[in-house]
């Protein structure tokens, strides 16, 4: 497959619902220095049952943003125990999954990662984690709206064979879900095929890169 040309510029915003502006407000301009950027304040929006709203802006770095709309009269929307203000998760959902939603925000270095978690750690949301994974180093929390929030620094820089190792991951993957009840074992063994399988064509195109 031919690879396409890549054209976008990282993220402009990631928007989410709230039901408590101010504690937003307060965790991300006010404890994470995040400043308000931008705002729109709207009267309903098309549907004539739409509420009116205030949808928010916070400078994230890098030209990018966190947003959230603030909906009037709208109250929280379910009562689980778990989740945040978008989706609630019962006592039968693992917590592995509720986990695995949440918004990863980059920093350049280790001193960076600290002062954050210095921040977090004398507010009302303190670090819940800090993780080191196998090239980032992570602090975790959740926000006002029970978004889980991760600060993360790299270690090292991402090689080129690792971006190859991803591709090959990815390929693997793509024809071991195409099949009844797939494996992480089958992930492996597809993965060693298509090592096989290409590792000729890589040779002789001497770039190690078979995309």
């Amino acid at each position: 497959m031919a690879e396409l040309d890549h054209r976008v510029q990282g993220v402009d915003h990631a928007a989410f619902p709230t039901f408590d502006p101010a504690g937003t407000v307060r965790f991300y301009r006010d404890v994470l220095g995040f400043p308000v950027v931008h705002s729109i304040c709207a009267a309903g929006w098309g549907p004539e049952d739409h509420p009116d709203f205030v949808h928010f802006f916070f400078d994230i770095g890098s030209g990018d943003r966190i947003a959230f709309f603030y909906y009037f009269g709208l109250q929280p929307v379910h009562a689980r125990e778990r989740g945040d203000a978008y989706a609630g998760f019962g006592p039968d959902v693992p917590e592995f999954f509720v986990r695995s939603r949440h918004l990863a925000i980059h920093v350049e270095s280790e001193a960076d990662l600290l002062e954050y978690r210095r921040r977090l750690d004398a507010s009302d949301w303190p670090v819940e984690m800090q993780i080191r994974h196998e090239t980032i180093e992570s602090i975790y929390t959740h926000d006002p709206n029970g978004y889980m929030v991760e600060l993360t620094r790299p270690m090292r820089p991402v090689t080129p064979q690792e971006d190859l190792d991803a591709n090959l991951t990815i390929d693997a993957l793509l024809d071991v879900v195409a099949g009844p009840e797939p494996t992480y074992g089958q992930l492996l063994a597809r993965k060693a095929e298509l090592i096989v399988e290409r590792a000729a064509a890589w040779e002789l195109a001497g770039s190690g890169d078979p995309r």
